[in-house]
């Protein structure tokens, strides 16, 4: 990443706040190269990387706790068109989305030639064993700090945490879903030696071949969301909230 790069990644000015949540400007590329820099830099506390859709963004205004996380986080990346749009209504356009899965598989392909390592939790059983053989097969060189399954309750999670901080991956995945994702990371944050840690949704469902993502196309016109639903049509109740996250975000437009 450039030097200008780099400065307007920590520069207040490089982000849009969209309902109380603060959004990075950052491009793609830029996202990625100030990722890497954390990642082949020393130690620090850990970096929580969010990609976050109007969904979270009308989650977050209802609660406290979850604006909290979302307010204290090292990044938010704007992963849905509803962000893109509103930020664009208040003058402040972002670059365009930048997405929890266009990151995953950016960062597998710089941490294959950087040798970085990889914790991956969540999803099931199968579907782990199979995104993270796909992984390994992938990328060769990826460092495969361990993995495991999202399904364990609040008595497993200590086991779970200090199986993580013993590897010390330089990533952490998290494939929970958000926020549920976002609130583990939080939760546990101070005890995990890692650094970087990102709540991916889906991906590794996508990586197993268990989920067909969009095709191109519908990536590049911005209708993802349709083909999702398209596909999954019980998603219809949470495509309720888009609607009403976009009345909200340009009624808020000139907020700032």
């Amino acid at each position: 990443m450039s030097e200008a790069a780099a400065k307007r990644a920590g520069a207040p000015g490089n982000k849009v706040n969209i309902m109380g949540v603060p959004f990075t400007r950052m491009t793609l590329d830029e996202t990625i190269g100030h990722l890497s820099s954390i990642a082949n830099g020393p130690a620090k506390p850990v970096c929580h990387v969010v990609t976050a859709n109007p969904e979270i963004v009308m989650s977050a205004g209802k609660d406290p706790q979850l604006m909290r996380i979302l307010q204290e986080a090292g990044l938010i990346t704007p992963d849905g068109i509803g962000i893109v749009m509103a930020a664009k209504w208040k003058g402040d356009p972002v670059s365009g989305r930048v997405t929890g899965y266009d990151m995953l598989l950016r960062l597998l392909e710089l941490g294959d030639r950087h040798r970085w390592s990889f914790y991956f939790l969540g999803t099931d059983e199968e579907t782990s064993v199979k995104a993270v053989d796909t992984i390994a097969a992938r990328y060769p060189n990826v460092r495969i700090a361990g993995r495991h399954n999202g399904y364990f309750g609040a008595d497993r999670e200590p086991a779970v945490v200090e199986e993580i901080a013993a590897a010390q991956p330089d990533f952490l995945i998290v494939a929970m879903g958000a926020p549920h994702a976002e609130r583990w990371i939080y939760r546990n944050k101070p005890k995990l030696p890692v650094k970087i840690a990102m709540g991916v949704g889906g991906s590794l469902d996508i990586l197993a071949g268990k989920v067909k993502r969009a095709p191109e196309f519908w990536i590049r016109l911005n209708i993802e969301w349709l083909y999702r639903l398209l596909s999954n049509p019980a998603r219809w109740r949470r495509q309720l909230v888009l609607p009403v996250f976009a009345v909200k975000a340009f009624m808020r437009r000139k907020e700032r």
